[in-house]
């Protein structure tokens, strides 16, 4: 067995070593969810606390980790008689991002279950980690039906199976604790809300710190044994710590001044819900257990409401986590001893101003509390723009050389109308594109491939049917081979590759028209959230065009970069597109199964790029279409007098065109509702 880095060995990082020792000592507080960048030690300080929990008695030859002083009535390997028991170093499960479902929750022997009607039953890895910890690394990348599984084993303490009628439960009572980089995608807002606290991490700017972290990973990696050696007496006082606060934990009294303060705190942050309160309660008991009290202070209090609020108030998923402390001081105190009589006052800041800004939101916006500027007025738009002299009154002031002009604040963004991929996928489980996926309706059934996963009973009871007589069936039973079981065929929602294609070229540079336009992409990006896609972002203007984000899932990475995009200069289109292809190819080597859908935001112009901008953007079009990428153009144009030329675009990439206000899906609602009237007006008539 490899030797652990030691948990004491551990250089700053203050929070999250407190968070995951308060797990330690209560495990009910929930885990702990860890985001960071890379390269700060998350992983290392979580494998190091497994060493520093204490041995675990468990019911001999259980392979489900049973107590033996009240092993699990329902444990699939009980009933266990008074026996023999063993200790055993409490285990750190981890769960590849790769893992299948049967890997995670067990998996049933369904031709043994079919056949002679027993529970032949393989523990998965919630099983392994019960009654230790279960580490998730990269988090964010499962797949969303594992994550499922998994924070329901968390929540519940237990784990079900259920396969065509044969069902299987046991103990699955674990420290989760899950680590991820928020560059890479977050999780959704009801998934972080499972996760009991919550710490942000980063690498230290202190170059003292800086070097006594090199120093002693030198030492470690030069002499693991040694390094370790020379930790064991703070390790061993740590461990001693964590029995002892275990020991207090129950005695620990939770006052109603505390209990008032943890209320009124999880109401002046507006978070959802009330898992919140109660894991500030277990949070608060856990602090003071640890800190050696037998009763909560307003500190303790504090405490837990910045290791469980932050994850817990986004309010969209451009929000970035945090919490206002200040706002924090105020209500603790406002709720202190006697001053609980009084209503707390309005935040006039509302939720999340002037908090620690968590890592995977949006920086803040620019204009935002400034003085307004230039043709931030009301007045409407005179129609288009032309590039080479903008309205004075509309045009963002000048930044730099060659006509590039300042960043456009975003308009509010809205509900989309659902763009898809036509056909039939086989990509990633999302929310987008019809695809066949292993969970959704049931529409076809299939020999199996390697494994069965999910067993089609009606198609595998008539492949067998014809053939009892001939296997000598003399009973009720049925007999079944291997060969008449079949995998059912199931289809449901794939996520897509979704790749903007932005013009940020002059003719788009009226403030109001590129506002709108970053509020519509705004929207689509908030849709592929919710949609599970990945997204990409190229733009265009002056000379050529960029990939301002490759592919990612990180849909808060694309939102920032495009809110800081600047416009200005001609039109070069064809370079767009071009860009776009060669990004969509190289994807398509990456990850062959995810389908992209191209999403070009553009009025249709093309003034640059060579000597024929509209035939070269017309070329660069047809590319795509002879890939056979399905296109949506976003036309943008504006003004009285409109030349169509999205609608061509639309056409050369074989794709359909909607205008912003089409985009909108409470217009198509609107449409539907107004050709119903007209229907029902036609037919009184």
């Amino acid at each position: 067995m490899s030797t652990r880095y030691p948990f004491t060995a551990v250089v700053g990082m203050s929070d999250l070593r407190l968070a995951l020792l308060l797990n330690a000592v209560s495990p009910s507080v929930g885990g702990v969810l860890v985001r960071g960048e890379k390269g700060t030690a998350k992983s290392t300080a979580v494998r190091a606390l497994a060493a520093l929990l204490p041995e675990v008695a468990v019911v001999a030859g259980c392979r489900f980790s049973c107590d033996p002083a009240s092993p699990d009535p329902g444990c699939p390997d009980g009933p266990h008689p008074d026996g023999g028991s063993d200790a055993r170093p409490a285990r750190m499960v981890e769960l590849p991002v790769g893992a299948s479902e049967d890997r995670l929750v067990g998996a049933l022997d369904i031709e043994k279950a079919l056949a002679e009607g027993v529970k032949a039953f393989e523990p998965g890895l919630l099983a392994a980690a019960h009654r230790g910890i279960l580490y998730v690394d990269e988090v964010n990348l499962l797949s969303d039906h594992l994550i499922d599984h998994l924070l329901d084993a968390a929540a519940m303490g237990a784990s079900h199976v259920e396969r065509e009628g044969v069902s299987v439960r046991h103990a699955a009572r674990f420290l989760l604790v899950g680590t991820m980089n928020p560059e890479e995608g977050e999780l959704r807002p009801q998934l972080l809300d499972r996760f009991g606290l919550t710490v942000e991490v980063a690498a230290s700017r202190d170059p003292q710190e800086r070097v006594e972290v090199v120093r002693r990973r030198l030492a470690f990696e030069d002499d693991p044994v040694g390094f370790a050696a020379r930790w064991a007496g703070e390790e061993a006082a740590l461990r001693e710590r964590i029995v002892a606060a275990r020991e207090l934990l129950p005695k620990v009294v939770l006052g109603d001044a505390a209990l008032l303060q943890i209320a009124a705190t999880c109401a002046a942050f507006e978070v959802d819900g009330m898992r919140a309160d109660i894991v500030m309660a277990r949070t608060a008991t856990a602090l003071a257990a640890w800190a050696g009290r037998d009763e909560v202070t307003s500190e303790d209090v504090r405490q837990a409401a910045l290791l469980a609020l932050p994850h817990r108030r986004r309010r969209n998923p451009f929000d970035a986590p945090g919490l206002d402390e200040d706002k924090l001081d105020e209500t603790l105190e406002q709720f202190k001893g006697d001053e609980n009589d009084d209503e707390p006052d309005p935040d006039p800041d509302g939720p999340g101003d002037g908090g620690p800004d968590g890592g995977g939101g949006v920086p803040p916006r620019s204009g935002d509390g400034g003085a307004p500027e230039a043709g931030d007025g009301d007045a409407p738009e005179a129609g288009d723009v032309p590039e080479e002299a903008p309205s004075p009154s509309q045009a963002p002031a000048p930044r730099g050389s060659g006509g590039e002009r300042a960043a456009v604040k975003a308009a509010e963004p809205f509900r989309t109308r659902m763009l898809s991929v036509p056909g039939l996928g086989d990509g990633a489980a999302g929310r987008r594109s019809r695809a066949r996926t292993e969970h959704g309706r049931t529409t076809g059934a299939t020999r199996p491939r390697g494994a069965l996963t999910k067993l089609h009973l009606a198609a595998t009871v008539r492949a067998a049917a014809p053939h009892q007589r001939v296997r000598g069936r003399s009973g009720a039973g049925l007999v079944v081979r291997r060969d008449d079981l079949r995998q059912a065929v199931r289809e449901g929602r794939e996520g897509n590759l979704v790749l903007f294609v932005v013009d940020a070229s002059g003719s788009m540079a009226a403030r109001k028209r590129m506002g709108a336009v970053k509020g519509a992409v705004l929207s689509l990006l908030l849709d592929a959230y919710q949609r599970r896609d990945k997204v990409g972002l190229v733009t265009f203007r002056g000379r050529g065009a960029e990939l301002a984000l490759p592919p990612t899932s990180s849909v808060d990475a694309a939102a920032a970069r495009l809110e800081e995009l600047p416009t200005g200069g001609r039109t070069p289109l064809s370079a767009g597109l071009l860009r776009a292809h060669d990004v969509l190819r190289v994807e398509r080597l990456r990850d062959p199964s995810r389908r992209p859908l191209l999403v070009v935001v553009t009025d249709g112009r093309a003034t640059g790029g060579g000597p024929d901008p509209v035939g070269l953007a017309a070329r660069a079009a047809r590319l795509h279409a002879a890939d056979g990428t399905a296109a949506v153009v976003v036309d943008c144009e504006a003004g009285p007098v409109r030349l169509g030329l999205a609608g061509n675009l639309a056409r050369d990439l074989g794709g359909t065109a909607v205008t912003l206000d089409e985009l909108r899906a409470d217009a198509i609602a609107g449409l539907v509702r107004e050709a119903q009237v007209n229907r029902s007006v036609r037919r009184a008539a």
